[in-house]
């Protein structure tokens, strides 16, 4: 059974000297970003050490209810995420971009069952494998995107 879960609305962002519209023609649909999502091989994902330090590297993923779920050992930014479970994720384009920014947390073996065969399956249709639990999850609590900077830049706020 796969979770519904509701359809964000896009608003801009208001950084000065950008040239982002402040009118609505222009923004992207919700679509735009879970098509970009499911189709992606690879989500680079950014986190800060314990020191501070940022940290970016690719990771292979499953976009599964407007979550991120990402498998990796001890690798730093895994370290990373145990001391700040805060992370940025973004796609590899730049003139496509979608960004994605919130908490993380973990899915163990002994989580929902049905949600981890639905995030297995998504990594054996993508990658020809099954990845095991545990995985990281990143909830976005804001996603950017755009297909044409700085005219279709659109942000969606998920969390309040």
């Amino acid at each position: 059974m796969q979770t519904h879960r509701h359809v964000p609305i896009a608003d801009r962002p208001s950084p000065e000297g950008y040239g982002i519209p402040d009118s609505d023609e222009g923004l992207l649909p919700w679509e735009y970003v879970t098509q970009r999502m499911d189709t992606a091989a690879n989500y680079w994902i950014a986190t800060t050490d314990r020191a501070g330090r940022p940290h970016a590297r690719p990771v292979w993923g499953a976009w599964v209810d407007q979550r991120l779920y990402f498998g990796g050992g001890e690798t730093l930014w895994a370290r990373s995420l145990r001391v700040n479970p805060h992370a940025s994720v973004h796609l590899d384009s730049s003139e496509q971009a979608i960004i994605l920014e919130g908490p993380v947390s973990r899915l163990e073996e002994d989580g929902d069952p049905e949600l981890l065969e639905r995030i297995k399956d998504v990594y054996e249709a993508k990658y020809d494998m099954r990845h095991p639990a545990p995985f990281w999850v990143l909830e976005p609590s804001v996603v950017y995107g755009w297909t044409e900077f700085p005219r279709t830049v659109t942000r969606w706020r998920l969390r309040s």
